[in-house]
């Protein structure tokens, strides 16, 4: 397996480099018959592309979107939906420097040991701009979820050591870092100018919230949907650490304080975030990514050469200062994609009602 696909019924394959002639992805098993256009995919794409100023890249890339397959007269076919995304503003002269070095934080030098060769410019296959594609593949994801009530969004609770406890989830639209507490997006402003103005760079802490998810997806053991939500999320190259309910606070707490308790109108906390045994349970799913500061920094760093030799580079292009906003609709859609492989192997096996069926037990409590 070379790992450049996700999902077992719900499959998506991205394929291209940052700096190549496109990008885009591969879907297969998308059910036929789904309503499904390019504007629905393009205001997804919209959301993380670059070149929209303050902490962003100043790269200036459309990212237009074209359906190639499995789409007839607007809607699903149920045979595999290819997306591809052409690079229009690539300037790969910006990494000639780069040929011969390894860039501190970056993948040049594992995609180098891994393959005995590596694209340098932009990190090729590494680059950020891979979840341009598992932006569009998650857009699809989104609308199969959506025919079942189930809605996904995430949002920036910490950014650059700035962070929140106020989850305003009507205030995410109102700030252009999505974060859900007004009160503090000045400060996380004043932290990411202090930040460009030294040369350097910013991570931060998104939140994701599921709701409307029904009880039952998860295929134990091994493919406990905690499981494949906490893999989905760290295969975006700037996460490094995924967070479930309670998380690492559930370290410090005693059982009687953890468990949720069950009541028949549902389940009186959420500390399990939303899963019990790799198991959905009904209630929101939470989850919490922390990602890393962008390794491109305006900084001298030491380094080594592809012989080994010391190195000192400042590395020059066109770069984010913090992953913020622009990963919030790629957490999004990697969350999406999982739980729309995990919807449609549940319905597959047979365990799952149609979409717009009750599936509450007879006593309304937990679904």
């Amino acid at each position: 397996m070379a790992g450049n696909s996700i999902g077992v019924i719900f499959r998506v394959t991205t394929w291209g480099e940052s700096h190549g002639k496109a990008l885009g992805a591969v879907i297969d098993g998308c059910p036929p018959g789904m309503e499904l256009n390019a504007s629905d995919i393009q205001k997804e794409l919209d959301r993380r592309r670059p070149g929209s100023g303050g902490a962003a890249s100043p790269r200036r890339e459309a990212d237009l979107v074209e359906i190639l397959s499995g789409v007839f007269e607007g809607k699903t076919t149920g045979t595999p939906i290819a997306l591809a995304i052409t690079n229009r503003d690539a300037r790969s002269d910006d990494y000639d420097h780069l040929r011969n070095l390894f860039r501190p934080g970056h993948g040049d030098y594992t995609y180098e040991k891994k393959y005995g060769i590596r694209d340098h410019r932009g990190g090729g296959r590494a680059s950020g701009r891979e979840t341009a594609a598992r932006v569009a593949a998650g857009a699809i994801a989104a609308r199969i979820l959506a025919l079942e009530g189930i809605t996904v969004r995430a949002c920036t609770v910490a950014l650059g050591g700035v962070a929140t406890t106020a989850r305003d989830l009507t205030a995410i639209t109102g700030n252009r870092l999505f974060c859900p507490d007004m009160n503090i997006v000045p400060e996380m402003e004043g932290a990411l100018a202090a930040a460009r103005d030294r040369g350097d760079t910013l991570g931060g802490i998104v939140e994701i919230r599921v709701a409307g998810c029904p009880a039952g997806l998860g295929e134990p053991v091994f493919d406990k949907i905690d499981a494949d939500l906490a893999k989905a999320l760290m295969s975006i190259g700037t996460v490094k650490g995924v967070e479930i309910g309670a998380g690492f606070e559930a370290a410090e707490m005693g059982g009687s304080e953890c468990n949720d308790a069950l009541t028949p109108e549902g389940f009186a906390t959420n500390h399990a975030g939303g899963t019990l045994a790799g198991i959905t349970n009904g209630e929101d799913i939470l989850l919490r990514v922390a990602c890393k500061p962008i390794a491109s920094i305006a900084r001298p760093q030491r380094t080594i050469d592809i012989r080994g030799n010391p190195a000192s580079l400042t590395v020059g292009g066109r770069h984010d200062v913090c992953v913020i906003p622009r990963i919030i609709p790629v957490c999004e859609a990697m969350t999406c994609i999982t739980l729309a492989d995990h919807l449609l192997r549940q319905r597959a096996a047979g365990r799952f009602p149609e979409a717009g069926t009750d599936r509450k037990g007879p006593s309304g409590g937990p679904r």
